[in-house]
């Protein structure tokens, strides 16, 4: 690989995923990762733009940044990127009514969403929500309609909590897929969208910004396809492998997020 300097030259916006790279999650809330809330707080202080960009849909955006505020974070709802205001903003857009497969936390997202009647499905990371029943009522839902729409917050494989791996909901999202013969919309990582979503907002241009994620594929070729840079962090659902997958590559793999933002005031602020 090229040298740190050449890798980060330009840089002047970063884009940070939230689980698995600020703080793993879990029942009691979940724990920072070491180091994390103080590399943020560096970040903000220098003269780059910084966004933070999740697919956590378990939580509404209120209810998840009051959480990393109270580990510590300077975080505020108006930075953060998520998939379900994103998703109700296209339902309102396409006069879509969904038929709600989600969890708890997140419904205060869709309040104001017409799910009479349903037309699509919506699924998120329903967690124990994912049970035969829910999932054969989205199925026949879907099965219903002559245009079944099927819409995904996300469509990662598995993310990390302090108790070990968790199912995601892409595992959920391919079965529906599969049993319907249809392909989902993807709103969250790794839609090229959702990306252009958080750049614009950012203020920034692709070849002028970086993604750092602990997801090869969702955070890393996600952000790579769409003209950015991508650093890998060792921590979250980083598994060894990931260094040698046999369709990605990180411009670069760092232990943590305090490594990251260390190279990054280095090596991208002039």
């Amino acid at each position: 690989m090229a040298a740190w300097g050449e890798r980060l030259a330009g840089v002047r916006g970063v884009l940070l995923d939230i689980s698995g790279v600020l703080y793993d999650g879990g029942e009691d809330g979940g724990t920072p990762i070491p180091g994390s809330v103080e590399a943020v707080a560096r970040l903000k202080l220098s003269k780059l733009k910084v966004r933070f960009c999740t697919n956590d849909s378990q939580k509404s955006r209120r209810d998840l940044v009051g959480l990393l505020q109270r580990q510590g974070f300077d975080i505020s709802e108006g930075e953060v990127t998520s998939p379900a205001p994103a998703t109700s903003l296209i339902l309102k857009e396409r006069g879509l009514r969904p038929h709600l497969l989600i969890h708890d936390g997140v419904r205060s997202e869709f309040d104001q969403i017409d799910t009479s009647n349903p037309n699509c499905v919506v699924i998120a990371d329903a967690g124990e929500g994912f049970s035969y029943q829910n999932m054969n009522k989205a199925f026949r839902v879907l099965m219903d309609l002559e245009k079944p729409v099927l819409i995904s917050l996300g469509k990662g494989r598995y993310y990390k909590e302090t108790s070990g791996l968790m199912l995601d909901v892409g595992a959920y999202m391919k079965a529906l897929e599969y049993a319907c013969g249809i392909e989902a919309q993807v709103v969250g990582k790794p839609s090229p969208e959702y990306f252009q979503l958080a750049l614009k907002e950012m203020g920034v241009e692709a070849h002028e910004a970086i993604m750092i994620g602990d997801d090869i594929v969702g955070d890393i070729g996600g952000a790579q396809r769409c003209g950015m840079r991508a650093l890998q962090v060792r921590t979250g659902k980083f598994r060894p492998s990931d260094e040698q997958h046999p369709e990605v590559t990180a411009d670069g793999y760092v232990d943590n997020l305090a490594e990251a933002v260390n190279l990054l005031l280095q090596h991208a602020i002039k």
